[in-house]
Parts: structure tokens; C-alpha cells; sequence
């Protein structure tokens, strides 16, 4: 694994414009970068595949325990009236689009897992569609050369899944829903909605605080069409604490993504997986903040709902080195065993392992100066050279 300077596509700026990527850069600063790229052996991507997969199965299995337990419901900070949504949409297996591993790995130790985004990742755009085009223009140039790949079959598995949700499933008409005040979040739903089109689904856009609730307890849309099927890029935790959540259970809405990911998206997840599977080599320690756990002289505090490094806390050797403030904490708060990321040169480095219908799809690559991942780390394309 190796951090490679590449000259960047004197039109890219304009090839993004073109293409739809418009948060390319936010707030005056460049979020996609392309002066580098990332160089992977098929040996290590082989890797990072296998963990990805054995990763979600063992996560799966703690969506099976908790939805078995009150106590754990509790601990996981599900509210009680959405219970019977999480349970039923586990027991009748509602189907999943996609989900993303952060790991931290750096080409020669075992990749560790630091928490599972399995209910509203971003970064799919450019990890499916436009670090692909990069590579292709790339080669085209002469910049790199012509057997050079990428892990990235993240397109083609989403067509093909939503393919599949269309024909076993019924999701004929799609509603897609995210947030308004988020550049990133509605391109990356035009960007599925392109997925689902393709497949053959008929798609709807609204937004998130557009949905209405009919009579009879149904959400409707502006045209007050009933919603049966939904995409929304909203977080579950969000969805159950809104006034309209006791309504959720029965609305029968089938929900992309399903209720049973608010269990495997939440950081409680991480002392559960550790109990469950101790001393895996893909995980850290990790443990509930409110009971008794072994003393770590590096550690990190994350709160259960925290999202783009929101409210971490990074203690090195007894010394705080990193912190982030945003909303999150009166959740509770879990610990994990400090693991820090690879270095090249300055920066940091995070990856992202897609998963598409359960199965590892692709990845991309977040870099920053500072030891905690946030929304404007840079995204960085890869290769794979062998």
C-alpha cells in the first residue's frame, strides 16, 4: 500500500460539473483530490475483501442477539415504541442496499474495525462512479498504465441489487428521501435514483421534512400519494425520536435502509462485537462506559449516535491528542482501544469498505492532517497494481 503522486486531469473541475458532482469542493475547500492516488497489491485488496465480509456476518449475528433482548434494546438506546419495527423488519429479513466498514489498515497488519456506517453512508458517488472515471482518464493519458484496476464493482452490484429488490421484492415505485440543507446527501440520492432507473424502478424524490401523514397513519407525498416504499439517507436514531415515529410501525412503509441497521449502525455495536467475538484480529477492545472495563492507556470515547467524528475524544498515554465537538453524548458513550491510522507524509489515512446486498463491493480512501475523520477529509482515488 503506497501513497503515489499523480498529475491531476487539467479538466476535471468541469468533468465533475458536468457529471453532477457539485461538492467536489465545500466551504473553499477541496474535499475530491486527485494529485495522488493510492496503490494497493491485489493481495492486500483480497484481504480487505475477506475481512469486509466476515466483518458484517459477525454484525449480523449482533443484530440476531439484540433483537432477542429487552436489556440490549435498552443499551442500544432504541426507543420502546420502535421496538416491534426493529424486530419485525429482522424477522421478516427486510432486504438491505449497502453498507460501509471504516478500517484502519496499512498494507501489512491485519485491517481493524472502527465502526460500521451501515444506515446512511455517503461518499458513494465518488467511490462508485467518479474515482472510476478518474482511472479511466488516467490510463487514457498515458499516467497510468493500461493493466492498472481498481477495486470498484460498487456500480454494478447496485443496479443489479436494485434489480433484485424490483423482482422479489416489489419495489416497482421508489421514494427517495434525504435531508434539504445537504449538498452531498442530495447528490448522492440523484445518484442512486440513476441506479435504480436503470434497473427499471420508477423513482419519486422528496425531502425528508416534505413527508406527510395521511388519516388513516399512511406518510404521503406532496402530491399525497401514499409511500410504500422508501430510500431515505436519514438516520434511524433521527427517525424514531420525531413526532411522527409512533407512526412508523404502522404506516407499512418498507424502508431503504431496514430498521434492523439502527442495531449494526449505532457504536454500541463495537464492545457488543468484542464480547461476542474476543480477541478477533479485525477488531479493538472495546466497552460500555457506564459498567467496569480494563484500564487502556489509549483509548478513544465515542458516543452512540456520533456521525463524520462528531464529540470524539482520542486519549494517547493519559494525554487527550484529539478531540471534536458536535451534539452527540447524552446517548451514552462507549470506549475503544486507540488503534491510529497510517501515516503517509502528513496525513492520515481511512478506509471505506462498501458492501453491496452483503456482500464487499469496493472501497474508497479518506485522508486528513488530523487524527479524526470528518466530513471534509479528502477523498483520494486507488489503484491496484500487481
Amino acid at each position: 500500500m503506497k501513497r503515489v503522486p499523480i498529475s491531476e486531469r487539467p479538466d476535471w473541475r468541469e468533468k465533475a460539473d458536468e457529471f453532477g458532482f457539485h461538492f467536489h469542493t465545500m466551504y473553499g475547500e477541496p474535499y475530491w483530490s486527485e494529485d495522488a492516488c493510492y496503490q494497493f497489491s491485489l493481495a492486500q485488496i483480497d484481504e480487505i475483501e475477506e475481512v469486509t465480509n466476515e466483518l458484517h456476518q459477525m454484525c449480523l449475528q449482533v443484530v440476531d442477539k439484540v433483537t432477542q433482548s429487552d436489556e440490549l434494546m435498552t443499551r442500544f438506546q432504541i426507543p420502546k415504541h420502535c421496538w416491534d419495527l426493529v424486530r419485525e423488519s429482522w424477522a421478516t429479513r427486510q432486504p438491505s442496499l449497502y453498507s460501509r466498514l471504516d478500517l484502519a489498515y496499512d498494507g501489512i497488519n491485519p485491517p481493524k474495525l472502527l465502526e460500521n456506517n451501515a444506515d446512511t453512508p455517503t461518499s458513494l458517488y465518488e467511490s462508485a462512479f467518479f474515482q472510476w472515471i478518474w482511472l479511466e482518464d488516467q490510463i487514457a493519458a498515458g499516467n497510468l498504465p493500461e493493466n492498472a484496476d481498481q477495486f470498484n464493482g460498487i456500480q454494478e452490484k447496485l443496479i443489479e441489487r436494485f434489480g433484485v429488490l424490483a423482482e422479489e421484492f416489489g419495489f416497482r415505485y421508489l421514494h427517495m428521501a434525504c435531508c434539504q440543507d445537504s449538498v452531498e446527501d442530495r447528490g448522492t440520492i440523484q445518484y442512486l435514483q440513476d441506479c435504480a432507473q436503470e434497473a427499471g424502478i420508477t423513482t419519486d424524490f422528496l425531502f425528508i421534512e416534505d413527508i406527510g401523514l395521511g388519516d388513516r397513519g399512511e406518510f404521503t407525498d406532496l402530491q399525497d400519494q401514499i409511500i410504500s416504499n422508501m430510500f431515505k439517507l436519514y438516520p434511524w436514531e433521527f427517525m424514531m425520536r420525531e413526532i411522527f415515529s409512533t407512526k412508523l410501525t404502522d404506516a407499512g412503509v418498507r424502508w431503504l435502509e431496514p430498521a434492523w441497521k439502527s442495531i449494526i449502525s449505532n457504536k454500541a455495536l463495537l464492545p457488543l462485537l468484542w464480547e461476542m467475538f474476543p480477541d478477533h484480529p479485525n477488531l479493538l477492545p472495546a466497552y460500555f462506559t457506564d459498567k467496569p472495563y480494563p484500564e487502556m492507556d489509549s483509548y478513544v470515547i465515542k458516543p452512540l449516535f456520533s456521525r463524520e467524528g462528531a464529540n470524539i475524544r482520542i486519549i494517547e498515554n493519559g494525554k487527550e491528542i484529539a478531540v471534536a465537538d458536535g451534539p452527540y453524548g447524552e446517548e451514552g458513550m462507549i470506549v475503544q482501544q486507540f488503534h491510529p491510522l497510517p501515516k503517509f507524509g502528513d496525513s492520515y489515512t481511512l478506509i471505506g469498505s462498501w458492501l453491496v446486498n452483503d456482500e464487499s463491493a469496493g472501497i474508497c480512501i479518506r485522508e486528513d492532517r488530523e487524527l479524526i475523520t470528518q466530513d471534509l477529509s479528502r477523498f483520494y482515488p486507488h489503484i491496484i497494481i500487481d
